[in-house]
């Protein structure tokens, strides 16, 4: 069965992760392989978010989070840089009514202060065109840091304590996750890497605390809807224990989630 054959023949998967993160990594592996420029892979790899999202949403995910640019990426040469933005921008002007028809909302977390105005913009009116949207749900990390993201959660707590809005005894792991970015979302249930890499790299630090993770040796633009659909699967066949033993959650598998659904 080709990949166009499998676009319309995903079905629902039983046991399929609420919440999946992807770090797409590889691009620029997969355009060197091929004789290619970088960007090639980049532009590659925007058919494969495509997959993504049509493979998840078929299966079953409500949260897809992909991290699409971190706040170490501003580091790349300035052409690069450059050129990515140029992508992005030209990824949402195109991808968005496909989302909307599709019942997708977009959502953005990072910090958007170091993107052009006209980036912010459109991030801006994407979020708001698909904010009625009521299927799956597409967030986009984009200048994106795991410590960053702690750091603004303890500033705003620093400030609401100082003003007096908080007192400090009610500063409790709880109370940490509604500063947190995608804390009012169901904590990640899978990530995947692509590209062979096995690591984080700063991405989501608090929300991956219980996250089961897939490494894929493909690089992105190869991890099309078969792909994907196989770390789903991958997925529903563990047992997530959250610190108990595979006793209890076999005896009370709903208890176990509780804290982190």
């Amino acid at each position: 069965m080709t990949e166009t054959e499998q676009e319309t023949a995903i079905p629902p998967l039983a046991g399929c992760p609420r919440h999946v993160a992807v770090i797409m990594d590889g691009n620029n592996r997969w355009a060197r392989a091929r004789g290619q420029r970088g960007m090639s892979g980049h532009r590659a790899g925007v058919k494969s978010v495509r997959a993504a999202i049509e493979t998840c949403g078929k299966s079953g995910v409500e949260i897809l989070t992909v991290f699409a640019f971190s706040s170490e990426n501003w580091r790349r040469p300035k052409d690069e840089v450059s050129a990515l933005m140029t992508l992005f921008l030209r990824s949402l002007r195109k991808e968005v009514r496909r989302l909307r028809e599709n019942n997708i909302r977009l959502s953005f977390i990072g910090n958007r202060e170091r993107f052009s105005h006209t980036l912010q913009q459109h991030m801006a009116r994407a979020e708001q065109e698909t904010a009625h949207c009521e299927g799956m749900e597409l967030v986009v990390a984009a200048d994106y840091g795991g410590h960053w993201d702690m750091t603004q959660a303890s500033r705003r707590i620093a400030e609401d304590v100082a003003s007096g809005r908080l007192r400090p005894d009610e500063v409790n792991e709880d109370l940490v996750q509604q500063y947190i970015s995608l804390g009012d979302r169901p904590m990640p249930d899978l990530l995947i890497r692509t590209g062979g890499e096995q690591r984080i790299s700063n991405f989501l630090l608090w929300q991956f605390a219980y996250t089961e993770f897939y490494f894929s040796p493909l690089y992105w633009p190869d991890f099309q809807h078969s792909a994907m659909r196989e770390a789903l699967e991958n997925f529903a066949g563990r047992q997530r224990r959250f610190g108990q033993t595979g006793e209890q959650v076999a005896a009370e598998p709903a208890l176990a989630q509780t804290r982190y659904a």
